[in-house]
């Protein structure tokens, strides 16, 4: 953790999340990964057992190991398991998912009915390109927008590639991460719209879900305002748009069992 993420130094769990939830009006919600370990794939699952508003998870692999299936047959006999993530954004080199090794598990997932979230900046979206055209049949997820630089209010190119990436069929898209891509003690909610409008514009309201972030969203706002500035946005859309961004899509995606 940077400098002034200290508030983020404590532990974060599904009782503290819960009302935030029932005041939100949100009834179930998919744990995304922040470690890159097996411990916290089965750690994040035991949770799930234990709280039902976890309705999926999405864990850690390695992906780039000769023992990747093995690791997936772990962890995908549990009706949880929906999804593998790997923090792409830290990894010093920008093309660590054009490693043949990293490919090479990336193309395992489909065999267990697993999905992949693209954890990106705006300088990997032309890699992801090149990663999504090689795997058609690979579901995946671009998380928060691929943290568009909202705080320089600039555009480019981040949305030129982002439409490229769109472009791509079996890619969706999380509305999310937007607050900490902003001036954390002073954004306001018009501040994501020409974000939000070219996202949606792009992916439709097919293939878009919404996400919190918590609890990193907390450097710089509730969670209850960020799910507000989400829902208020969506708001202009049908009702049916509006009930596929925030339930029916994550549900399909991530196919999860009610």
């Amino acid at each position: 953790m940077s400098e002034g993420m200290d508030g983020l130094r404590k532990d974060y769990l599904p009782p503290d999340l819960s009302p935030l939830m029932i005041t939100a009006g949100i009834t179930g919600t998919v744990a995304v990964q922040a470690r890159q370990s097996l411990e916290e794939s089965s750690w994040l699952l035991q949770l799930a057992d234990e709280y039902p508003f976890i309705q999926a998870v999405v864990g850690w692999v390695d992906l780039s190991s000769d023992r990747v299936v093995e690791q997936l047959e772990r962890f995908a006999g549990h009706p949880k398991f929906r999804g593998v993530r790997h923090v792409l954004h830290d990894e010093p080199d920008d093309n660590f998912m054009l490693r043949e090794t990293f490919l090479n598990g990336l193309s395992q997932l489909k065999r267990f009915d697993l999905t992949y979230d693209l954890l990106l900046f705006p300088r990997h979206l032309p890699i992801a390109c090149e990663v999504v055209k090689r795997l058609p049949d690979q579901p995946f997820v671009l998380d928060h927008m691929a943290k568009p630089p909202v705080r320089a209010r600039e555009m480019q190119p981040w949305a030129r590639d982002l439409k490229r990436l769109a472009g791509f069929a079996n890619v969706f898209c999380k509305i999310s991460g937007l607050v900490t891509e902003a001036k954390w003690d002073s954004w306001q909610a018009k501040d994501f719209e020409p974000y939000l409008d070219i996202v949606l514009n792009a992916f439709g309201p097919h293939r878009l879900m919404i996400g919190s972030d918590w609890p990193v969203c907390t450097l710089a706002g509730q969670y209850a305002s960020v799910t507000k500035a989400a829902s208020d946005y969506l708001s202009r859309l049908s009702t049916d748009e509006q009930n596929a961004i925030l339930e029916k899509n994550p549900i399909e995606f991530y196919s999860i069992r009610r």
